[in-house]
């Protein structure tokens, strides 16, 4: 199994999660004010752990086993963990603790932020534009999650679009509000690019999350600064390289990621965690 720290939005309190609510003590922000780091809490770290194990369920020996290094007693994993099922963000059989169902799709796209899958680009652009109207405030928060989600960027309201090098189709659900076409802007690509994305603010803070994570030495401080780094390449736009800015970190996150991942599972030292 593997190792991955990352959420997907709209789930509470997951390390890694691009967006939506989270507890005190979570990585609800993974970093502040040039990349500071929240401490981890037991159920960050038994997230964090069960999120990148495949098959996504570990049993409790296991778990008090795995936990320890980061500074998570007995009593407080077992009180995690009651809570957590009580929750909706586990279930258990016998003394086997894994992922619920809701979360388990959400595990399915977070193993892509390390290798992103795309096809060569040709110079086209996804564009889709909102057609469906009435809905609730809600409901359009909702929706523009879903987008982000997809890596899309909203150029006005209503329109949403990117770079066509991603090797994924939009969800079928999506064409029950929107329309989706492929377009060549007349302009310059570098010049929309750079009005889509803050892309000097994102490669800044990657940056600053890599040597947060080459300076961490505590185990605590290591999955706290790698979930930090996982969401933030969740909101990396995954650009044709002829569009990226020189000295992209984008890869060199990704990379120390997959080593971090490596690492992990040498120090706690269970079979089958890593690529």
């Amino acid at each position: 199994m593997r190792m991955n720290l990352s959420a997907e939005p709209g789930e509470p309190c997951r390390p890694g999660d691009p967006d939506g609510p989270h507890e005190s003590g979570d990585l609800g922000e993974p970093y502040e004010a040039g990349a500071g780091l929240r401490s981890l809490s037991a159920r960050s770290v038994v997230l964090s752990l069960l999120l990148g194990a495949h098959p996504p369920q570990l049993p409790v020996k296991d778990l008090v086993r795995l936990v320890e290094p980061f500074g998570v007693g007995g009593s407080t994993l077992r009180a995690a963990l009651s809570r957590m099922v009580a929750a909706g963000d586990l279930r258990r059989t016998d003394a086997v603790y894994g992922l619920s169902d809701r979360l388990l799709a959400r595990q399915r796209r977070q193993d892509e932020v390390v290798h992103p899958r795309t096809r060569a680009w040709d110079g086209g652009w996804e564009m889709v534009v909102i057609t469906a109207t009435g809905r609730t405030p809600a409901e359009r928060a909702d929706l523009r999650t879903r987008l982000t989600a997809l890596r899309l960027a909203e150029l006005r309201e209503g329109v949403w679009l990117r770079p066509a090098n991603l090797a994924r189709p939009l969800p079928d659900e999506l064409y029950r509000v929107a329309q989706s076409y492929t377009a060549r802007p007349d302009g310059s690509p570098h010049d929309l690019v750079a009005r889509l994305w803050p892309l000097d603010a994102w490669a800044a803070t990657a940056r600053t999350l890599l040597t947060r994570a080459a300076v961490s030495r505590h185990p605590a401080d290591r999955l706290t600064a790698f979930a930090a780094a996982v969401r933030h390449l969740l909101t990396d736009p995954v650009l044709p390289p002829a569009l990226l800015p020189p000295d992209w970190p984008g890869e060199a996150l990704r990379t120390a990621y997959a080593d971090y991942q490596r690492e992990l599972a040498e120090s706690v030292g269970l079979r089958g965690i890593g690529d």
